[in-house]
């Protein structure tokens, strides 16, 4: 059982949501503005959180990034009316995980919280024991941490777990398909944008430690580092 906290001001949508969740044997709580969010969180003890970006008291990015301040290894997904590729971007600059943009089917939705929640679990259960050394980084996939001569860069969990599968890779081709089957789920479907903007937190996060090129209308290859 995963405990869910919903954001959504939309008393037709709110109670809805965490009785189809319930349904399926989770525990969810409703907030219905960002205060009551924070709330929350502070509590501690969130699996996913569902987030509407539009409540009626906070802006609906800056809520975002304090709740994945507050609650670093939760699973966040924003739910929106904004369809626009921007928002949807910084959406996911803000700390989200994934977005679903309104309306959507309650189908879809309950299988994508399904998939994130089972990725999550893997995760934690095959956390193996080695470390990746690419280049002057070294990535510790038992302690989860990404470590430079400089110190430690902060990845959110997807970053990591995305950096480990390209960086186990180095100089091989990854396909989208299998990035976004060993990163987010294997029965993952919709939009891939969301594996677009955690490559670009990446670049941007570890500069110059990290060459990821992008080829075109396959996926992406981390290049081995030029001491190698």
């Amino acid at each position: 059982m995963a405990h869910i906290v919903i954001v959504e001001d939309d008393a037709s949508i709110g109670p809805k949501l965490a009785a189809s969740l319930r349904n399926v044997g989770h525990d969810s709580d409703w907030c219905q503005d960002g205060a009551a969010a924070l709330a929350r969180a502070a509590d501690g003890g969130v699996d996913l959180l569902l987030l509407d970006l539009g409540l009626p008291d906070v802006d609906g990015f800056e809520l975002c990034q304090r709740l994945r301040d507050r609650l670093p290894g939760a699973v966040l997904v924003v739910l929106t009316a904004r369809t626009g590729e921007l928002d949807v971007i910084q959406a996911l600059e803000s700390g989200a995980d994934d977005y679903l943009t309104k309306p959507f089917r309650l189908a879809e939705l309950v299988a994508r919280v399904t998939a994130h929640l089972r990725r999550a679990a893997d995760s934690g259960d095959t956390a193996e024991a080695a470390s990746l050394v690419h280049g002057r980084l070294v990535i510790d996939r038992a302690a989860r941490r990404c470590l430079t001569p400089e110190g430690e860069v902060e990845l959110r969990p997807k970053e990591f777990d995305l950096l480990t599968v390209l960086a186990a890779a180095s100089g091989q081709a990854v396909s989208r398909e299998e990035l976004m089957s060993r990163v987010w789920d294997e029965n993952w479907f919709g939009s891939t944008k969301t594996l677009d903007v955690h490559v670009a937190a990446l670049r941007r996060k570890l500069g110059d430690l990290v060459h990821i090129t992008t080829l075109r209308h396959f996926g992406y290859r981390l290049e081995p580092p030029s001491d190698a």
